[in-house]
């Protein structure tokens, strides 16, 4: 009985983290070489998309994540690397709207607002990436967010129809990065469930055309 219990621990340990593994793993290999960190050495695309995230922490501190997006996609359109930019957020409620507030940003980092378009349904990554193809008509795209995320959106974007590559923002070393990283995990799982029952974005809606 004792036995059957430590054999019964053991796959209920090891099974989830094979299976942590085995995603992680899948789309490490199927991004390789497929994100870039210097401005110079990234191939042009007309469109970047920025992934959306809170300009601030819940303890109201700056969000290194968010500032690092911001000049990495600054860093790109005056490299003229991209010329125009999609930016993908949540816009749960009026007092929340993170597509808004990267615009801002945008503009004053020099961006004009009419190079600026946005998605307020990103919600997910997956409704991010699958609303880039299906809403704005995109069939490649600079991803624009730090390299974990990167991953997983290029990943999502081939999956969806789309060529994909991806410029990565700084990341965050220390207790904060390692809880984003941890969730990380489990997002890549999440990646191919969605994709065995094709989960569909919240919301789909009217075509925009970039231009």
């Amino acid at each position: 009985m004792k036995k059957k219990l430590v054999i019964s621990s053991l796959v209920f340990i090891v099974v989830p983290l094979l299976l942590v593994f085995c995603c992680n793993s899948i789309i490490k290999l199927a991004t390789a070489k497929k994100t870039y960190n210097a401005v110079t050495e990234i191939p042009y695309n007309r469109v970047g998309l920025v992934l959306g995230t809170s300009n601030r922490l819940t303890n109201g501190q700056p969000n290194l994540y968010y500032s690092y997006r911001i000049n990495a996609t600054l860093e790109l359109y005056k490299a003229q690397k991209i010329n125009y930019v999609l930016v993908s957020g949540d816009n749960g409620s009026i007092y929340y709207n993170e597509p808004n507030t990267i615009k801002k940003d945008l503009m004053k980092g020099g961006i004009p607002a009419d190079k600026i378009f946005l998605d307020y349904a990103g919600f997910r990554t997956l409704d991010s990436m699958v609303r880039a193809h299906a809403i704005f008509g995109l069939d490649s795209v600079t991803v624009i967010s730090q390299q974990f995320h990167n991953e997983r959106a290029i990943f999502l974007a081939e999956k969806k129809g789309m060529t994909a590559i991806g410029y990565n923002a700084n990341d965050i070393t220390g207790k904060g990065g390692l809880k984003v990283q941890t969730r990380e995990y489990l997002a890549r799982v999440k990646v191919f469930i969605d994709l065995i029952f094709k989960t569909k974005p919240k919301f789909f809606g009217e075509k925009i055309t970039i231009v």
